[in-house]
């Protein structure tokens, strides 16, 4: 009877040491690290792998390296020339530092999303609706650049932000698009009126040039004649001038009275 009741103690402490180890060994995987506490106290950051703690006197925090994708909602901005739209953007960041992550904030996923739609109205409400269709990727790094400064007191790096979707009312649409056409049709006057006066500069320095030599002007008329006789006219009415009489040998020109 004794040795059965020895048996039985036995393999309860048996028991109870395989509990007792099993709680105390915890595996890490790469991307994990573990932020030890020991009596509440911080005592350092373990793995990743085979990490040894002690039960009920030492807690451990797991923390995932990994990068993490943080979909903004979507926010009312009101642009810098008093237009509103809806935006929202995705955050990629990792945490680079366990310690500060785990201490420094209570939750920093719910932190770093808060912090970046505070960010995004901030930014954006600084710029011209044109500027925010256009320069996005000036406006990315903008906030990027903000973001990352914040959340470095974290151990958090944000590596990158991407503006997804711009959302503007129907009736602003109606009217970013009369603006550019008005626009276009500006920009076609101006480069038509640029044609125009470099035309007529070209036109007065080859007037200046045949005005210098007479053989020029008339060389410059018989080219004229020679175009107009290839289209097909059946009758041509032009001047002739004087000058040329002198250069067809046996040709009579005769004054005419009225």
């Amino acid at each position: 009877m004794e040795f059965l009741y020895d048996l039985g103690f036995y393999g309860v402490l048996v028991v109870f040491v395989l509990a007792l180890l099993a709680s105390a060994i915890r595996i890490l995987r790469e991307y994990e690290r573990a932020v030890v506490f020991t009596l509440g106290r911080f005592t350092g950051v373990k793995g990743p792998g085979l990490i040894i703690v002690i039960p009920g006197i030492q807690q451990v925090v797991r923390v995932d390296m990994r990068v993490k994708v943080l979909d903004v909602p979507s926010q009312d901005v009101i642009s810098r020339d008093n237009v509103s739209v809806r935006v929202n953007a995705v955050i990629y960041f990792r945490v680079m530092d366990a310690e500060r992550a785990t201490i420094q904030v209570e939750n920093f996923m719910q932190a770093t999303s808060e912090l970046a739609q505070t960010t995004l109205r901030s930014v954006l409400g600084k710029h011209e609706l044109d500027e925010m269709l256009s320069e996005r990727d000036t406006l990315n790094r903008d906030i990027q650049e903000l973001l990352d400064a914040q959340t470095d007191t974290w151990g958090i790096k944000v590596s990158n932000v991407e503006i997804k979707h711009v959302d503007v009312n129907e009736s602003m649409i109606r009217a970013i698009a009369q603006q550019a056409e008005a626009e276009r049709e500006r920009r076609a006057k101006v480069i038509n009126a640029q044609g125009e006066a470099q035309a007529a500069e070209k036109l007065l320095e080859a007037a200046q040039i045949m005005s210098r030599d007479p053989g020029a002007m008339q060389l410059r008329y018989l080219s004229s004649l020679n175009t107009i006789a290839a289209e097909k006219n059946s009758t041509i009415i032009f001047p002739f001038p004087m000058e040329l009489a002198g250069l067809i040998p046996g040709l009579k020109v005769v004054a005419s009275k009225d």
